[in-house]
């Protein structure tokens, strides 16, 4: 199957300002994209790609005074498949751990595993480890938060998305992640675009999602303690420990959103789908807005 994605975004500066972006698809799928994957900037200005350490791709610029508008949409192969389900994944001991999932075990700036240690033993100790233990804590984190786009704070830690019991996605997925930790399970943050494809449509506008993987069974697989089923056409942008590490802006000076629009949706056969010489879908992007 076909996807069709991209973004139209526009932020107001009082005065040139040094951005960093993460708004490119994951090395580990652009063999998936059909055609060119560009950022387009206007004003046209200078940028330029480098690989975090975490293995995401960043674009470095300096906005100029007043509007700056950031546009890019594509389309990507997919297999159409859903999420992976693996009970029989188990967990390893942490002696037995690649050196690299280690870091997923330490506490990070929204994943305070030191608030939540004892509450996840308590809740998740008895439970075997592996698909099962982290299948629990996804039904836990699924029922214990309430979901809505007004509840997004850009603050709000695990501890505190499980005490107040509001939030978005990037709060299931924190608390999620928190509480595998806990339980010596590498877990790592994920974001990206997850449109409505094999589910009923909701009509509540589009933005970037977060969820996270689990290293179970001697791989990685995903979960999504937000929406807690498989899904289909997940396309990863950047992993990370937390949102911290994979903002899709992170602006070095003042600068104020004012346009945010996001589009995922699958591209259906009878779609007219041609893409333009810069390798851009023809068809516009929805409106939608920042959650």
């Amino acid at each position: 199957m076909k996807i069709r994605a991209g973004y139209d975004i526009a932020f107001e500066c009082s005065q040139d300002v040094p951005m960093v972006l993460m708004l490119s698809v994951h090395p580990s799928r652009q063999a998936d994209l059909l055609g060119t994957h560009r950022a387009l900037f206007s004003p046209n200005v200078s940028a330029e790609n480098y690989t975090d350490m975490f293995g995401n791709i960043c674009t470095r610029l300096v906005a100029p005074a007043g509007l700056i508008e950031i546009s890019n949409e594509f389309v990507i192969e997919d297999s159409g498949l859903p999420d992976v389900v693996a009970v029989d994944a188990v967990q390893a001991p942490v002696p037995d751990l690649p050196d690299d999932t280690l870091v997923y075990l330490l506490g990070s700036r929204y994943c305070d595993t030191q608030k939540l240690s004892d509450l996840a033993w308590s809740l998740f100790g008895s439970i075997n480890g592996g698909w099962q233990r982290v299948q629990a804590i996804c039904d836990y984190t699924h029922d214990r938060i309430q979901f809505g786009s007004q509840y997004a704070r850009s603050d709000r830690a695990a501890s505190e998305g499980h005490e107040e019991r509001i939030g978005v996605c990037r709060d299931f997925a924190h608390l999620a992640i928190a509480l595998c930790r806990c339980m010596n399970i590498p877990t790592r943050y994920c974001a990206g675009y997850l449109g409505d494809i094999g589910v009923p449509r909701n009509p509540a506008p589009m933005d970037f999602s977060a969820w996270f993987e689990a290293y179970i069974g001697g791989k990685w697989y995903t979960f999504d303690a937000r929406h807690n089923h498989p899904r289909i056409g997940r396309i990863v942008m950047a992993r990370g420990r937390d949102a911290a590490d994979v903002a899709i802006s992170t602006a070095f000076g003042p600068t104020k959103l004012v346009r945010f629009n996001v589009v995922t949706e699958e591209v259906l056969v009878d779609d007219a789908v041609s893409l333009q010489p810069n390798g851009h879908a023809s068809q516009q992007l929805a409106q939608r807005q920042c959650a």
